[in-house]
């Protein structure tokens, strides 16, 4: 696991592959039922996540991913519902986005206002779209500190020059290294755009490290997610 220490009463974890009872290509805190697992196990995956941020995973609430620039209101325990984010002023509702390459990201409001936290599923269309404004608006434009999780790095990120040119007439030319799109450096331009006061990166590519992290773009299907999961303490 590894912990963001959001200024304020928030726990927030970035997960990795390790630490779960998934096997094979889930191996092994695969935390999509949508993959192909065994739904028992996933179901145990998260429990121990939710174990890490001391939390209770009857109260989990997920969206059905579907690349958008949707952000609901988290409802306790609730699944399904189409969308790529969530945010919470509830103390105790534990939040989980997902990806296997996409950025997880986190936003904490952090002005000594009512606390409240977002987590995002951001892809290149996600982010094109504007996931990021829609889950900096859904905390209300406050200060506001974001943490960009692991993420597909410049390393390894070919895209065709139809997204490119999208992202650099956005974020300018530096985003792209040679064909490869820097979502690093897009994530926290958008996020900083959008009006967040501080933003941390892991910088740790999804696709590099096999050991800690699932990758579309490294394996294909099948394969397990990991994820971001967070509340307000």
């Amino acid at each position: 696991m590894i912990r963001w220490a959001a200024p304020g009463p928030y726990e927030v974890v970035f997960s990795t592959r390790v630490g779960g009872v998934s096997v094979g290509p889930f191996e092994s805190l695969n935390l999509g039922r949508m993959t192909g697992d065994v739904p028992e196990r996933v179901d145990e995956n998260r429990r121990r996540l939710c174990e890490e941020i001391g939390a209770d995973v009857t109260r989990l609430a997920l969206n059905r991913q579907h690349h958008s620039a949707t952000v609901h209101r988290a409802v306790s325990g609730s699944r399904g519902v189409p969308g790529d984010g969530l945010w919470s002023e509830t103390p105790g509702d534990p939040m989980l986005a997902l990806a296997a390459d996409c950025a997880t990201i986190a936003i904490a409001r952090v002005n000594g206002d009512r606390p409240a936290l977002t987590v995002l599923h951001a892809g290149w269309r996600g982010l094109l779209e504007g996931i990021v404004a829609a889950g900096v608006a859904a905390l209300g434009g406050r200060r506001l500190a974001a943490a960009v999780g692991p993420t597909i790095g410049p390393c390894c990120y070919e895209v065709g020059p139809e997204v490119a040119d999208r992202f650099t007439a956005l974020y300018g030319d530096e985003v792209m290294r040679g064909g490869n799109l820097d979502l690093w450096t897009v994530s926290a331009r958008a996020l900083r755009r959008a009006g967040c006061d501080t933003v941390e990166r892991l910088d740790l590519c999804t696709r590099c490290n096999a050991e800690l992290f699932f990758s579309e773009r490294r394996t294909g299907k099948p394969r397990g997610t990991h994820g971001v999961i967070g509340l307000v303490a």
